[in-house]
This record gives C-alpha cells, structure tokens and sequence, in this order.
C-alpha cells in the first residue's frame, strides 16, 4: 500500500492492491488496526509518504479520516455503524475490475463522515498490481 498526503490538495491518496484495500476494510469494520505503507521517498507530487493507516474505534456518530502529523499516519476512527458504511465502499473498491478511484470527502449531510475530515483519494486495485508500479501522476 501506499499512503501520500498531499499538502497543497489538502488530501490523501491512497493506492492499494485488492489484498490490501480487502485488510484495510475489514480493519475499519472491527475498528481497530494499523496497516503499514510501503516506504517510498516523498511523491512527484510534492507529497509526503505516511507510514501508515490506524483504526481506532470512537463514540459518536460518523467517521472523522485525520492526519497525525507527528507520527505521519491516517487515522480512521469512528462509530459502528459509520465505520461499516466506509468498510463496504473500500470492499466494492477493492473487487472492483473497472479501475478508476473513489473519492471520500466530506459535505454537509455526509451520510458517514464528520465535519473536519481529510479527503481521501482511494485508487483501484487495478492500478496497481503486485511487482508493478503504481500509477504516475502528471
């Protein structure tokens, strides 16, 4: 997996194969875990590379995706019920053979994520198959 979060977007992009998306979503639903990103040097983006995803299980409602900028780690935390909703749409990514991407970004009235939550930028399994580079941004 790899995990960049890109200052100047505000948002992070995340890049996985089916394995991996199927681990992370399965972590959200039980809501805890952490899966570590492939190290790699900061993105042609201007990005930074961020070790990793933690799952944290939290009371309220909904999901809230931040950045811990001293560990440099995504944290996904949030109620049952919201955590399942964001666990199904990364499962349907990662069986997904149509590549593409999915976008998570909060709205008002989001159905599951929080106010002040990061955009999450999630690629299909697609792109990046194992021993194969993942994809070049331009």
């Amino acid at each position: 997996m790899r995990l960049k979060s890109d200052p100047v977007c505000g948002e992070v992009d995340l890049t996985a194969t089916a394995t991996e998306l199927a681990c992370l979503a399965r972590s959200i639903a039980e809501g805890e875990g952490f899966i570590s990103s492939a190290s790699a040097s900061a993105s042609s983006l201007g990005g930074n590379t961020l070790a990793g995803v933690e799952v944290r299980k939290a009371p309220g409602s909904g999901v809230r995706i931040v950045l811990d900028v001293q560990r440099q780690t995504l944290v996904i935390s949030g109620d049952p019920d919201a955590r399942a909703v964001l666990a199904e749409n990364l499962h349907a990514m990662a069986t997904a053979a149509d590549g593409g991407h999915l976008h998570i970004d909060y709205f008002p009235e989001h159905p599951y994520l929080v106010a002040g939550s990061l955009p999450l930028v999630v690629n299909s399994p697609e792109v990046c198959r194992p021993g194969e580079p993942g994809p070049q941004r331009m």
